[in-house]
């Protein structure tokens, strides 16, 4: 009997355990390890990597933007080392985040799966792919959740990571405001999670010390993220580099490890540029900015900060060997 009431526990804990599941969409610029003349960024890849080891989601499609056939290998090969779940498929997006309303890959496959059940949708990149959903099926408004994206900022704020020696720009927004302004025209509720929140988290060289550089994963990204942290050094001052998109992941994952600021107005601004150095031919340009201050009606969820503790969840998820 005793038997039997264990089973039973364990078969009633795994079910809820798959009810309480968020179910989610991936979109990605994933770029992490491309080659270019200088390093590309690694968090989509980091944020990719953690995303498959959290058992409170589940990922049912994965697409991506930019870059897309570099992308989708780079994906299936993270897919292959550390997905220990069923097979996600996996889709191209938008080629250059310039071609909103241009049906694709992956906005038929966001659009088939929506159509079975309610997702949240995480973007990771230009919104570009659920922009031209939401525009060509607003039918399908209704199943989508939300929208957690990587981007916004309160008014006055910089984005300067590191030792502040360079000013950066809003890239998500800012490669395409057009695709943002049909999220920020639904009533599809949005959270942002982006530069304030993961400013409060940076990885560096002993961060990586759990890493097996015995084992292909864990050597493939030892190597893949130090061009990326050298580069950091270079212009910011600090070796190292923020995992932006472990944050806007974070939201759905952890969101007891961050503050927030609740039903906050949204809009777009036109003013002065604050990174010329990085965009010396844009004296003015468009923010997308949140402040209870504005009139707007759009209201949004904002994190603020990431709380201490959150980095290590990151960090324990990086490792493709399971540590005992």
């Amino acid at each position: 009997m005793k038997k039997q009431a264990i089973l039973f526990l364990l078969i009633a804990l795994v079910s809820n355990l798959n009810k309480a599941q968020t179910k989610i969409w991936f979109d990605t610029d994933i770029m992490i390890g491309m080659p270019d003349k200088e390093a590309r960024e690694v968090d989509d890849g980091i944020a990719l990597i953690m995303a498959l080891k959290q058992p409170q989601i589940k990922i049912v499609g994965i697409s991506n933007i930019t870059y897309v056939d570099y992308g989708y290998a780079v994906i299936h090969k993270l897919l292959k080392w550390h997905n220990r779940g069923d097979s996600i498929p996996v889709y191209k997006g938008s080629p250059f985040a310039n071609d909103l309303g241009t049906e694709n890959d992956g906005t038929r496959a966001m659009y088939n799966a929506l159509k079975r059940e309610k997702l949240t949708i995480l973007a990771l990149g230009p919104v570009t792919n659920v922009a031209t959903l939401i525009k060509n099926h607003p039918d399908i408004i209704p199943q989508i959740e939300k929208v957690v994206m990587c981007a916004a900022r309160m008014p006055g704020m910089v984005f300067n990571p590191g030792l502040g020696n360079l000013n950066v720009f809003d890239y998500n927004y800012e490669m395409d405001t057009k695709s943002m302004d049909i999220l920020l025209e639904s009533p599809i509720p949005l959270v942002f999670a982006g530069y304030e929140p993961s400013s409060y988290i940076h990885i560096g060289r002993i961060d990586l010390a759990s890493l097996d550089l015995n084992n292909e994963a864990d050597k493939w990204l030892y190597e893949t993220v130090q061009p990326w942290m050298k580069l950091n050094e270079t212009y910011f001052g600090v070796y190292g580099f923020i995992p932006f998109d472990c944050a806007t992941l974070g939201m759905i994952t952890h969101p007891e490890y961050f503050t927030y600021l609740k039903d906050i107005p949204i809009k777009v601004t036109f003013k002065a540029n604050d990174a010329l150095e990085a965009q010396p031919n844009l004296p003015k340009k468009h923010f997308l900015e949140v402040s209870y201050r504005f009139k707007t009606h759009k209201k949004v969820l904002y994190a603020r900060r990431a709380l201490q503790g959150f980095e290590e969840k990151i960090l324990e998820t990086l490792s493709v060997v399971e540590k005992k």
